[in-house]
């Protein structure tokens, strides 16, 4: 049976939402025994990249195996490219899952992987499993066994077999561990690629400065619920009892700093060992204004402003201390 989506409330200006859902999750707890690994999240992915992020424990890989029917929900409900991943089998091949762990059994080779799930899917494209094996570079060793293969080039074994359906959803689970610098770089073009086909891809990732480069929305998980979304500097924006620091070199620190102390967006001022003068602001935007006056007025040269805590990894931490 393949039925509609949830018809959660949704508010158009909240970036855990999107208008026309590939995948929609509707209030849903996931608990083992009497530990809540999800509670009550609610949120929607649609085209595109987005990032989840969230510490160890948090609830990504729970989330994303309710997403792909792994796992069944305690309460609420899953909705993905047609219906319910646990109930209609059909929706399995327009899902596309890269595991964190390893889950290739022993004794087969990157061929066998991606034509067993090509069978698994019926896809009719005989070549599809050797084309996307060169995708991923992998066809000159399609046919080594992985028993002893790094963990780059099994994760890549593994995100080729995943594309050999063509999935409308793609689900990534820390897909670059253990990929070398070239490997990286390959595989950040061939998401952004099927991003702009129109795939739905949820990417699970340590490696922050990667989500951030690649995903155009974030969704941050800590303790089983939905803790933040949007776009980085969004979220961070909205943290307002939190200052930003930002870090400016000059020619003359203590003067700067002794004039820039008094103005009502700045928290604390201190010079570096080095001579950069350190400025915590709870509005940063009144401080661009204000850096320039100052400067000119007291006869200062600025030579670089930079914030030293705007991006996803400062983000990711305030809000985990919260």
């Amino acid at each position: 049976m393949i039925w509609a989506a949830p018809t959660t409330p949704m508010v158009p200006t909240d970036p855990a939402f999107v208008a026309a859902p590939t995948v929609a999750v509707d209030g849903v707890s996931v608990w083992f025994g009497q530990k809540v690994a999800l509670s009550e999240l609610s949120c929607s992915f649609g085209p595109g990249v987005t990032g989840l992020l969230g510490p160890n424990g948090a609830g990504k890989t729970t989330l994303m195996r309710a997403m792909t029917g792994l796992l069944s929900v305690s309460a609420g409900q899953v909705w993905v490219a047609g219906g319910d991943p646990r109930r209609v089998r059909a929706v399995h091949g327009h899902i596309g899952l890269v595991p964190e762990d390893e889950a290739v059994p022993n004794g087969i080779t990157p061929r066998d992987l991606a034509r067993y799930r090509a069978a698994l899917h019926n896809v009719p494209d005989r070549e599809a499993p050797d084309r996307w094996l060169a995708v991923v570079g992998l066809l000159d060793e399609a046919d080594r066994l992985m028993d002893g293969f790094s963990k780059g080039m099994r994760q890549r074994a593994k995100v080729a077999a995943a594309l050999v359906s063509n999935p409308t959803v793609l689900i990534l689970d820390e897909p670059l561990n253990g990929a070398d610098p070239r490997q990286r770089v390959h595989f950040k073009q061939l998401l952004r690629q099927l991003a702009a086909a129109g795939k739905t891809i949820v990417l699970s990732s340590h490696i922050l400065e990667e989500v951030e480069e690649l995903a155009d929305t974030v969704l941050l998980i800590v303790n089983g619920k939905l803790a933040a979304s949007g776009g980085f500097r969004a979220i961070r924006a909205a943290l307002n009892q939190r200052p930003y620091h930002v870090r400016v070199t000059c020619d003359a620190p203590r003067r700067l700093a002794s004039a820039v102390v008094a103005l009502t967006s700045v928290d604390a001022v201190h010079v570096d060992p080095d001579g950069a003068v350190v400025i915590l602001s709870r509005n940063v935007q009144d401080l661009q204004i204000e850096l320039p006056r100052l400067a000119r007025t007291g006869g200062i040269s600025l030579r670089r402003v930079e914030p030293l805590d705007d991006s996803l990894e400062s983000v990711f931490g305030y809000l985990v201390e919260g």
